[in-house]
């Protein structure tokens, strides 16, 4: 393969976006991406260094990698966080990240400096509580201004929110009419199975009852669907004259497959090219080793699966098994 093409894979799908997960830690302790009892984190040794980091994203961008989303863990948390994304920042790419929101007000001057105009932001619940209850944490009115501070700051700001059945899927209202009077993006997103996270379809708010409960709330004509960019992970819509819009991240019921151009690098220098994918391709050992990484990049693109890593059909995938994967947290989100 030349240079220009080995982030292409046997299906044609061209993978111009990296996400880099920073770090495992983080300052929240959310149910959907860690077990409760917590993780065992990488040794520090096993984790990359910031010119790691760049090093390694390099040589994607000069692979063709046009787009780079910073990750975690919370990758705020990382004491050299504002070091990589300078870093990162010299690359010709778009460079993002998400976050969780409770320090992200410490980093706007940063932001800005480096370019970085569009930010995502979770938040699972409008209700203190229960937002203390899925993230074991209490500071949901720190993030909610956060959020509000960076639309005021001119930042293009989704809030993603994960869904689950009986927890916080009568809030999808009033997510979505947080873009009435801000120009805010709320994306849904299916509740997804990882280790430790308890997954099962029992729990899982489909892309098909979210519209449900959106059509009793609004009148049909209100209701506007949005034309979806081709590698975009979302269904699409804004409800007429609201500020924002709303989306639907359906990995479960509606995969997205066919327009993925995602590979992940985990903090311990992993890539992976499936979120769903149990099999990982080392680059940081080859890297240390001062061997080209870019046969293993290669060689992961080309091993990537049509639809989420073999599992085809909803009978397949309820019945995989979280342990076979990493928690989210060591993912990256």
């Amino acid at each position: 393969m030349t240079k220009s093409n080995i982030l292409t894979d046997t299906f044609g799908r061209k993978h111009n976006y990296l996400r880099i997960s920073l770090t495992e830690r983080c300052n929240l302790r959310c149910t959907y991406c860690m077990p409760a009892d917590g993780i065992q984190l990488s040794p520090k040794a096993h984790i990359m260094t910031y010119e790691e980091i760049y090093a390694i994203a390099k040589e994607f961008v000069d692979h063709g990698v046009t787009k780079i989303r910073l990750t975690g863990g919370e990758p705020l948390v990382r004491k050299d966080a504002a070091l990589i994304i300078e870093k990162l920042a010299s690359l010709p790419v778009e460079l993002t990240l998400t976050s969780n929101g409770v320090i992200i007000d410490k980093f706007i001057d940063l932001f800005k400096k480096c370019g970085i105009k569009a930010l995502n932001v979770s938040l699972d619940s409008l209700d203190d509580t229960k937002n203390k209850e899925i993230t074991r944490r209490n500071y949901f009115e720190k993030v909610y201004q956060n959020i509000l501070l960076l639309v005021k700051e001119g930042f293009h700001v989704k809030v993603n929110c994960v869904l689950m059945k009986g927890f916080n899927d009568n809030e999808i209202i009033d997510f979505i009419n947080l873009s009435k009077n801000f120009p805010l993006h709320v994306r849904f997103i299916e509740f997804m199975p990882f280790d430790g996270n308890q997954w099962n379809m029992d729990k899982l708010v489909s892309l098909q009852e979210i519209l449900s409960q959106v059509n009793a709330n609004f009148e049909k004509d209100r209701i506007v669907k949005l034309k979806d960019a081709p590698n975009d992970t979302t269904k699409s819509y804004q409800i007429k004259d609201y500020q924002g819009t709303f989306a639907i991240i359906s990995s479960v019921t509606n995969p997205f497959c066919d327009g993925c151009n995602r590979i992940r690098l985990t903090a311990n220098g992993q890539i992976k090219n499936c979120l769903f994918s149990s099999k990982e391709s080392d680059v940081l050992t080859a890297l240390r080793k001062g061997k080209s990484i870019s046969p293993i990049i290669q060689k992961t693109v080309q091993s990537k699966f049509k639809i989420r890593n073999g599992m085809d059909t909803i009978e397949k995938f309820k019945k995989i098994d979280g342990h076979n994967n990493r928690s989210m947290i060591t993912i990256g989100g």
